[in-house]
């Protein structure tokens, strides 16, 4: 059976989705030896910012360029909407619950989304690491007080259930694929938090040249997520936006045709801009930059250009 180095970080959440696509590469005639990497985004504190994109992925696709590693496996939304000159998303598994969840120490799944929002009360203490969600949620809950949490999903829970915060805020497919879909207290529909590019799906990142690799990974690609996460993708792309600025993209799909969904919103959730735009599955790509051109028109363009001005570092001139 011909080998493949899977390349993966090293969390449970990561370590879950690399054997997802190795099982389904030993399905195909493949054997995936997993290699563990540690990236840049996984010595990140609570408190330091996010620099830069891609820092779950940089080390990874470093591995790939190198050859240390064959095919690299991501959490789509953590991926830039540039990839590393030489390499390609190969690949992409089905796509698992893409809303955003939240979560409430010690209290029963299954509410709605208006009443578990209800139950936080006016003034919660909320913890998120994301800039996107934040925004979001700061406009249904405008008294909130949002703290940035990171570390793997048990520690996040474990603080939450020590009580330092009253909720949190986490993708509900990472929660479903570790076990844990029993502690949703709620799933956020899109209009109340549209999720981010990629979210909920799996993507097999290869060089663009290696063709064993690619021919053995084109076996799993599900081509209906495809065209969802390439359409996601452009939007980013286009808007220049890294995966930690408050942008959101979410497409479904019915009958060959994909409806997109996009926001750009600042960090205060104070303005924001939307856009929604249809078309066939072929022209994702083309799908996603109509919806960003959109978005521009509809003002996101200042709003983008406000949070890049705020995330420059100032020089005190003597």
């Amino acid at each position: 059976m011909p080998t493949l180095k899977l390349g993966t970080r090293g969390s449970a959440l990561a370590r879950v989705q690399a054997d997802t696509v190795a099982a389904a590469l030993a399905a195909a005639g493949w054997q995936a030896e997993i290699v563990v990497i540690r990236t840049s985004g996984d010595d990140k504190r609570d408190d330091a910012p996010f620099e830069g994109k891609g820092l779950f992925v940089k080390e990874l696709e470093a591995a790939l360029l190198d050859g240390a590693i064959d095919i690299a496996v991501h959490s789509s939304k953590d991926m830039p909407a540039v990839l590393a000159d030489g390499l390609v998303v190969a690949a992409v598994l089905p796509r698992a619950e893409p809303r955003d969840a939240l979560v409430f120490g010690g209290s029963q799944a299954g509410v709605s989304a208006e009443d578990a929002l209800a139950w936080l009360g006016p003034a919660p203490v909320i913890a998120t690491s994301s800039p996107r969600r934040v925004a979001q949620l700061a406009r249904v809950l405008p008294e909130a007080r949002f703290v940035s949490i990171r570390g793997n999903v048990d520690t996040r829970l474990r603080r939450l259930d020590a009580g330092e915060v009253k909720a949190l805020v986490l993708a509900g497919a990472g929660l479903h694929r570790l076990g844990l879909g029993h502690r949703v207290t709620a799933f956020l529909p899109p209009e109340i938090c549209l999720p981010a590019a990629g979210q909920g799906i799996i993507a097999i990142e290869a060089r663009a040249e290696d063709r064993a690799a690619l021919d053995a990974v084109a076996a799993l690609n599900d081509a209906t997520t495809m065209a969802c996460l390439l359409a996601e993708r452009a939007v980013v792309s286009r808007l220049g936006a890294g995966c930690q600025m408050p942008v959101g993209a979410f497409a479904t799909h019915a009958s060959g045709t994909l409806t997109l969904r996009g926001l750009v919103i600042a960090p205060d959730g104070s303005r924001w801009a939307r856009a929604e735009v249809s078309g066939p599955s072929e022209r994702a790509s083309a799908v996603g930059v109509e919806a960003a051109e959109q978005l521009l028109e509809r003002g996101a363009a200042p709003i983008l250009e406000a949070i890049r001005a705020a995330e420059e570092p100032q020089i005190n001139h003597p």
